[in-house]
């Protein structure tokens, strides 16, 4: 590795490509609002540095809480050359609870905060309702002397010093602290350096937030790390008008990008022939797809709806990984052409991978995630039930024919969750039976392998087993989504409840806002009962419609199902107006 720690790499930058422009802000994701050469962000960096030393803080964590703009990468790096654990989150918007940040800055025992002064003075309301926010050391950087820069101090770092704490966005539980190291992170960038091809002449585009890991270290950290540039947008931008994002691609040349699956499928959905016709997307090398599961027929449908403005669906990289393992785990290599598996769907219901014949009905098409390009190592571990799950000493190598846990050991895994030891040793240091010389990384999530590439089929504890049958929520998800126009896509949630002894399917899903006026509830159901008894062979019991924008989600946009699933049992979901609700099914 070339360099052992970010500082090492931020001053490398800073030396040899002083007057290159390292990040530059798209306010609206129009216009170029403000932009960092990378001897401005060090001077930046170390004059926040400074002021953190000045207040003793090596060591300490810091909560990270900023708009999208450039104020949080030069605040991000500052607190690394202070010796400061950054820990990113988002502040909380108006009328949003608090809890989340709350709980974050209690666990990470934070005892500065360092946001803007526009943000300080917004937050002024919340502040005064919790004591313990209140008390923290409150740093505000927008106006900060650059000339601070002169008194900062190069604090003793290592590669395995801790460099930020990335908070897990809980898509399944209580959010925890991974704790990332100097190391963990170049291995990552390494990792992903490698496998699609960054040079310094690379010009990244990204939308994605900054306080998660794709959006952290795609967005920022590895710019840096290749001495590339980076031009960056706020989120609700490309949410509110998703053409932002591709025509930045087109007018900056950019070639390397990522974004959640939903990403291109909103793409394809929202951007107009008009909007389409001043597209050039030909600098397009890299489009990796990940953080949720990769759909074949919405990689298919982007890259046919843009091949007439340049794109080639070889770009397109599908990925796995976690905030567990730092970022990445496996990716399609920039050079392949994503591979798509045909299976028999029946067999994998059971736990076996069986290729589909031609002449076969029930069939499902898996998206390959390619591979690892350093030291990162890949374990499938069989399990048929969440009792297994708790023991690792019961984990078995699992066949090749076999779909089981992913399991991850490598230089880009985490050193474990903060203060959590118990869950430390669950997650991070489970082993093999027969085999405890090598740790893994649970990752949660299944898969299996075929000719070395990783497969990821879904989450272990979402599964929906009834009538001795495993079904996949995304897929039972996907297929209510397409039922009916009036269902928003990417907004539904299928979980399993007991009810008189047995497992039962539930569907949750929300209305597009303009249906609601005009909605059919009768036959929106009969939809969704339908689509769901043709495809999966399986009774939906319960179906919920509830409001816009009210499913339960993480704040990285990923459908929480569990959480979901405690909301209809403790009836708390947002439901749509009695008299329309009084149409469905009895909720349990």
């Amino acid at each position: 590795m070339e360099f052992s720690t970010l500082v090492d790499v931020l001053k490398k930058r800073a030396q040899h490509q002083p007057d290159k422009k390292a990040y530059t802000f798209l306010k609206d994701g129009e216009i170029e609002a403000d932009a960092l050469s990378y001897q401005e962000l060090e001077r930046l960096a170390r004059a926040i540095a400074a002021q953190l030393q000045s207040h003793n803080a090596i060591g300490q964590r810091a909560l990270l809480l900023y708009p999208p703009g450039l104020e949080f990468i030069a605040a991000f790096f500052g607190c690394l050359l202070a010796g400061v654990v950054a820990v990113p989150v988002y502040p909380p918007r108006a009328n949003q609870s608090i809890s989340r940040l709350w709980a974050i800055a209690k666990d990470a025992e934070a005892t500065f905060a360092l946001t803007t002064t526009s943000v300080l003075a917004n937050s002024q309301h919340w502040l005064a309702q919790t004591s313990d926010l209140a008390q923290l050391q409150w740093l505000t950087t927008d106006g900060i002397n650059a000339n601070m820069a002169s008194s900062w101090q190069q604090p003793i770092i290592h590669p395995d010093t801790l460099a930020l704490l990335q908070y897990t966005s809980g898509s399944t539980g209580t959010p925890k602290g991974v704790m990332v190291s100097h190391s963990n992170l170049l291995s990552n960038c390494a990792d992903l350096d490698l496998g699609w091809n960054h040079t310094a002449e690379s010009t990244i585009v990204t939308w994605l937030p900054t306080f998660h890991d794709m959006g952290l270290i795609y967005g920022v950290i590895e710019p840096l790390y290749k001495g590339c540039s980076c031009y960056m947008m706020p989120p609700v931008a490309f949410l509110y008008k998703p053409a932002r994002w591709l025509q930045a691609i087109s007018t900056y040349k950019g070639t390397h990008t990522g974004a959640p699956n939903f990403a291109y499928d909103l793409c394809v959905r929202k951007i107009t022939p008009e909007q389409k016709a001043n597209l050039n997307l030909s600098s397009w090398r890299m489009a990796l797809n990940g953080a949720e599961p990769v759909r074949a027929d919405v990689l298919q449908r982007f890259a046919e709806t843009f091949k007439p403005c340049g794109f080639d669906l070889t770009a397109f990289c599908p990925g796995y990984g976690l905030a567990e393992a730092t970022l990445k785990v496996a990716a399609v290599r920039q050079q392949d052409t994503p591979v798509f598996l045909q299976v028999d769907a029946d067999a994998l219901a059971q736990n076996r991978v069986v290729e589909a014949t031609s002449d076969q009905e029930n069939i499902q098409t898996l998206v390959g995630c390619g591979y690892s390009e350093i030291d990162t190592q890949i374990a499938i571990c069989f399990s048929s039930s969440a009792c297994a799950i708790a023991d690792p000493e019961t984990f078995t190598q699992c066949q090749d024919s076999e779909v089981g846990e992913i399991w991850v050991s490598g230089s880009t895994v985490a050193q474990g969750y903060w203060k959590n030891p118990e869950q430390t040793k669950q997650i991070f240091q489970a082993t093999l039976k027969g085999d405890t010389s090598r740790h893994f990384l649970r990752t949660g999530d299944l898969g299996f392998i075929k000719d070395g590439e990783l497969f990821v089929t879904g989450r272990l504890k979402d599964i929906i087993i009834i009538q001795g049958r495993n079904h996949y929520p995304q897929d039972i998800e996907l297929t209510v989504e397409k039922s009916h126009p009036a269902l928003r896509p990417n907004c539904g949630a299928a979980f399993a409840v007991e009810f008189k002894g047995e497992q039962q399917l539930v569907v949750v899903q929300e209305i597009e806002r303009s249906y609601l006026r005009r909605l059919n509830i009768d036959e929106v159901v009969g939809n969704i009962r339908q689509s769901v008894s043709v495809e999966h062979e399986i009774r939906v019991h319960t179906v919920v419609l509830i409001k816009t924008g009210t499913i339960p989600k993480t704040s990285s946009g990923k459908i929480q199902r569990q959480t979901c699933r405690q909301k209809f049992l403790h009836h708390t979901l947002d439901l749509l107006t009695p008299e329309k609700t009084q149409k469905l099914t009895a909720i349990l």
